[in-house]
C-alpha cells in the first residue's frame, strides 16, 4: 500500500472560496462537524452537532470558530460569517490562498501581511468534539485570537434571538452553559515533542497565552443553503473571544477543541495525537478497501473514507446502524440495507455488515424492520414494504462474501419469520396475493416504497398494488431462504412460494411485451470470464457476484469465494429500434386494481438486476435501451421520463415544490448501480464506465468526496443531502464492478496477444 494520503482534493484560491463546497466530519455516534471548505457556515446544521442518544437527539453547539490575527498592531478577522447574501463579517474568504482535503480531512491556508496561517480540522472518532489545529508562520511576532460563535439548540431549529449563554472561564478551559454545556479548550504542544514545532524549525520559544475575560456579543448569521431550500435562513448566535496567543518570531502551533454535551465522552488531551490517530485510522480504512477489492485507485480510497461517515453506533437497539444522509437524516432501514453492500462488504468491513443486520433484526416487528428510527430517540416508523426484503438481499450478499455459515444459521429463523408475515399478511396491506404469488401492498395515505414523498395527506407517488422492484425483491428474499436453507442442509420452507412468484412475475411482462417470453440465460461470471470452480476471481474481493446480484445459483458451499452461477448473460437478441414512447417496456407495477402502470421509471432496472428476476436477454436489452433514451443523465437516472406529462424538472425552492418533484423527474444517483450491473451483463463495459464518469467527477463538488442525494431533473444541480449513504455506496460498488470488468478485459486481451499478464495490484 502506498504511503501517504490516498485521497487528495486540492483547490486554488478562487475555487476554495466557493461556499458551495461543503466538508463533513463525523464521530461515529451521529455527531458531525459541517462547514464549507472555506469555513463559512452555510446551513443551520453548520459547526458542531453532537448526539445525546447516539445516533439521534442531536444538538448544535457551535456555528463557527472565532479567529483574528494581529500583525504589527493591525487586526484582521480570519473567519467569515455571511450575515446577508454575499455580505460577510470577517475577511476569511479573501485571505484564502488555497484549500486541500487530505483523506477527506480539510486544510485551509490564509495569508495576511506576511503571516501564514494553516488550519486543519479533525473530529476524533467517538468524541463528540471538533478540533481546529493552527500552524502559524511569520517572520515577526504575531498574535492569534481564538474563540467561537456559539449556539445551543436542536439541530433542526434556529434562534430568532440570541441564546442565553453563560461563559465560565477557567484558564485554558471555558464552559459555555445553556440548556446543554459546551466545553472549549486551548491547547499548546510541548516544544520538545515531535509534533510541537512548526516543520523545519528545531527550536521555538513558547507562545504566550492570555485568557480573556468573556465579553459575549450578539452575531447575526445568514445560511445561504437554507435560503435555497426555502427554509428560514437567519439566526442569532453568541460570539466570544476567549484567548490571545502571541507567537515569537518564526511562529508556532496552537489548537482549539470544542466538545458538546455527549455522555461518557473523554476530553481531548492532545489534539495533535488525535489528528495522527485519525489519519492512521483513515489510512487503514483505505487499505482495507483496496485489499478487499483489488482496485487500488483514488476513487476507492475516497469513497471508502466517505462510507465510514455513515456507519454509527446506536444506543437502542444497541449495535451498528447507518445514517441515511447528512445533515438532517437519522438512520433509515431501507437506506441501510441498500447501502450495506457498498459501505461495508466492498470496503472490507464485513463485521460492520453483520452488526448492521443484527441491529435491524432486533427491531423486527410483524415481519418488518424500521423504515426509520425517530430523531428524538423515541421509537421507529415501520411504513416500508421493501426494507425487510432488502435485508434478505443484504444478508445473502454478506454470506456470499464471508462464507459465514454460523451467522446464516443464526439469521435463518428471522428470515423465515419475515417471509411468513408477508405470506399471511402484515401492516399496511402487505401480503401475498394467492392468485399469482406476488406481493401486494398499500393502503390509504401511506407511502411504502423508496419513492416516498408525501405532502400533508397526499402521497405524491403512491405505487400501491404490486410495484415491479418489490416483486423482484420478494423473489430475491424467497430465493435467499431457499439457497441459505440448502447450503445449511435444511429443507426450504418457501421453495414452492418462490417458484409460484417467479411464474407470477411474468404477468408484469405480458402486460406490455407478450411476444417476449422468459427463458434461461447465461451467467455474468461466465460473461466476464470469472472462475466459478471455487478459486478466487481476478480481484481481491471474495466474489464479484457478492457485489452484484446477477447470479441465479445456490450457496452450495458457504466458504466458496464464488458460488455456482447462472443468470443474465450474453445471448443474441433482435429488437425493434427504440422509440420515443413513454410507455414502459416493463410495467412499473400493477396498481391496486391490477392495471399496469406504464410510467417509465428506473425501478425496472433495479428489479432486473436482482438475482431471481426472470427475464430474457431481449427484455433486458429493451429496458436498458429505454432507460438510456429517457432516464439516463450524466449524474444518475430520472425518476420519471421527461416525456411524461407529470414530469417536474425543477428540484429547489420551498419544500412543497421539492417534494412534488422528488420522484417525479428528479435525478437520483443510487439506481446507477443496477444500471451498471445490467450493462455488464450484456458485456458493455465501456458504456458502464461512461455511465459513471459524471458521478465520479461530482466527487470534487458539493459535498467533497461524497455523492449528493439528488439532482434537479433539468439543470442537474445537486440538491437534497450533499452527503448521502446509498449514493456513496452504489457509486462505489458500481465503480468496483466496472474496474474489475476492465481488469478482466485487459487480462483477456493480453492473453489473446500472447503477452503474459501481470497479477492484479494489491494494496
Amino acid at each position: 500500500m502506498p504511503r501517504g494520503p490516498a485521497s487528495v482534493f486540492s483547490y486554488g484560491p478562487q475555487a476554495a472560496r466557493d461556499p458551495g463546497l461543503e466538508v463533513l466530519l463525523t464521530d461515529g455516534l451521529g455527531g458531525f462537524a459541517l462547514s464549507s471548505l472555506a469555513g463559512v457556515p452555510t446551513r443551520c446544521y453548520s459547526g458542531l452537532v453532537v448526539s445525546q442518544w447516539p445516533p439521534v437527539k442531536r444538538f448544535a453547539h457551535l456555528a463557527s470558530p472565532l479567529e483574528e490575527l494581529e500583525v504589527a498592531g493591525e487586526h484582521v478577522a480570519l473567519h467569515a460569517l455571511e450575515i446577508a447574501p454575499n455580505v460577510f463579517e470577517g475577511r476569511g474568504l479573501e485571505l484564502l490562498t488555497g484549500a486541500t482535503m487530505w483523506n477527506l480531512l480539510p486544510e485551509r491556508e490564509q495569508l495576511w501581511r506576511g503571516a501564514r496561517v494553516r488550519r486543519r480540522q479533525v473530529m476524533p472518532h467517538g468524541s463528540g468534539a471538533v478540533i481546529y489545529l493552527y500552524d502559524v508562520t511569520a517572520r515577526d511576532s504575531v498574535t492569534l485570537t481564538l474563540g467561537g460563535f456559539f449556539t445551543d439548540r436542536d439541530m433542526h431549529a434556529m434562534h430568532r434571538s440570541a441564546p442565553n449563554l453563560i461563559f465560565q472561564a477557567g484558564g485554558r478551559r471555558v464552559k459555555v452553559q445553556g440548556e446543554r454545556d459546551t466545553v472549549v479548550r486551548l491547547h499548546l504542544p510541548d516544544v520538545g515533542q515531535a509534533g510541537g514545532p512548526v516543520p523545519g524549525q528545531s527550536i521555538l520559544k513558547e507562545a504566550v497565552v492570555s485568557a480573556l475575560t468573556p465579553a459575549p456579543f450578539v452575531q447575526r448569521v445568514y445560511y445561504r443553503m437554507d435560503e435555497a431550500r426555502g427554509e428560514p435562513s437567519t439566526e442569532y448566535v453568541r460570539g466570544c473571544a476567549l484567548w490571545r496567543v502571541t507567537f515569537p518570531p518564526g511562529g508556532g502551533r496552537v489548537a482549539l477543541s470544542v466538545q458538546g454535551a455527549a455522555p461518557d465522552q473523554p476530553a481531548v488531551d492532545d489534539p495533535w495525537e488525535a489528528l495522527d490517530a485519525e489519519m492512521n485510522r483513515r489510512q487503514e480504512l483505505t487499505g482495507r478497501a483496496w485489499r478487499a477489492t483489488g482496485v487500488t485507485d483514488g476513487i476507492v480510497a475516497t469513497l471508502a473514507l466517505a462510507a465510514d461517515a455513515y456507519l454509527v453506533n446506536r444506543a437502542q437497539p444497541a449495535g451498528t446502524s447507518v445514517i441515511a444522509g447528512y445533515p438532517w437524516f437519522s438512520d433509515w432501514g431501507r437506506d441501510s440495507m441498500i447501502a450495506l453492500t457498498g459501505l461495508t462488504l466492498v470496503t472490507g468491513r464485513a463485521e460492520a455488515a453483520r452488526d448492521i443486520l443484527r441491529t435491524y433484526l432486533q427491531a423486527l416487528r410483524r415481519g418488518l424492520i424500521p423504515n426509520h428510527f425517530h430523531d428524538d430517540g423515541g421509537g421507529a416508523g415501520y411504513n416500508t414494504v421493501d426494507g425487510s426484503l432488502w435485508l434478505a438481499v443484504a444478508l445473502e450478499r454478506y454470506v456470499r462474501t464471508t462464507g459465514d455459515g454460523q451467522f446464516a444459521q443464526e439469521c435463518l429463523p428471522a428470515l423465515r419469520e419475515i417471509l411468513g408475515w408477508h405470506v399471511q399478511g402484515t401492516d399496511h396491506g402487505i401480503c401475498v396475493d394467492p392468485a399469482d404469488g406476488l406481493l401486494k401492498a398499500g393502503e390509504g395515505q401511506v407511502q411504502l416504497t423508496w419513492m416516498d414523498a408525501k405532502i400533508h395527506e397526499w402521497v405524491v407517488t403512491p405505487r400501491h398494488g404490486k410495484p415491479v422492484e418489490i416483486q423482484a425483491l420478494w423473489l430475491a428474499a424467497l430465493g435467499a431462504e431457499v439457497r441459505l436453507s440448502g447450503a445449511l442442509g435444511e429443507p426450504s420452507m418457501f421453495a414452492d412460494a418462490h417458484a409460484r412468484a417467479r411464474q407470477g412475475f411474468s404477468a408484469l411482462w405480458q402486460q406490455v411485451m407478450p411476444e417476449l417470453a422468459p427463458r434461461e440465460v447465461n451467467s455474468l461470471a461466465e460473461l466476464l470470464g470469472l472462475d466459478t470452480s471455487g478459486s478466487s476471481g481476478p480481484s481481491g474481493l471474495t466474489g464479484l457476484v457478492a457485489l452484484g446480484d446477477l447470479s441465479r445459483g445456490d450457496l452450495s458451499r458457504l466458504s466458496s469465494p464464488l458460488p455456482e452461477t447462472g443468470g443474465l448473460g450474453r445471448q443474441e437478441a433482435v429488437l425493434a429500434p427504440a422509440t420515443r414512447s413513454h410507455r414502459a417496456v416493463l410495467a412499473d407495477g400493477l396498481d391496486a386494481h391490477g392495471q399496469p402502470d406504464l410510467s417509465v421509471r428506473p425501478n425496472a432496472l433495479v428489479a432486473l438486476a436482482l438475482m431471481d428476476t426472470p427475464a430474457t436477454d431481449a427484455q433486458v436489452d429493451a429496458v436498458l435501451a429505454q432507460a438510456e433514451e429517457q432516464l439516463l443523465t450524466p449524474l444518475g437516472l430520472h425518476t420519471l421520463s421527461p416525456l411524461d406529462s407529470r414530469y417536474l424538472g425543477n428540484y429547489g425552492g420551498p419544500q412543497l415544490i421539492r417534494d412534488a418533484a422528488y420522484h417525479q423527474g428528479t435525478v437520483w444517483p443510487w439506481p446507477i448501480g443496477s444500471y451498471v450491473e445490467l450493462l455488464l451483463s450484456r458485456g458493455e463495459v465501456g458504456r458502464a464506465r461512461a455511465a459513471l464518469s459524471g458521478l465520479l467527477g461530482h466527487l470534487g463538488e458539493a459535498g467533497v468526496g461524497h455523492v449528493s442525494e439528488v439532482f434537479s431533473g433539468d439543470a442537474l444541480h445537486p440538491g437534497g443531502c450533499p452527503f448521502q449513504a446509498w449514493s456513496v455506496a452504489e457509486v462505489l460498488r458500481a465503480h468496483v464492478l466496472v474496474s474489475l470488468a476492465e481488469m478482466e478485459q485487459a487480462a483477456q486481451a493480453q492473453n489473446a496477444s500472447g503477452v503474459p499478464s501481470r497479477p492484479s495490484a494489491r494494496a
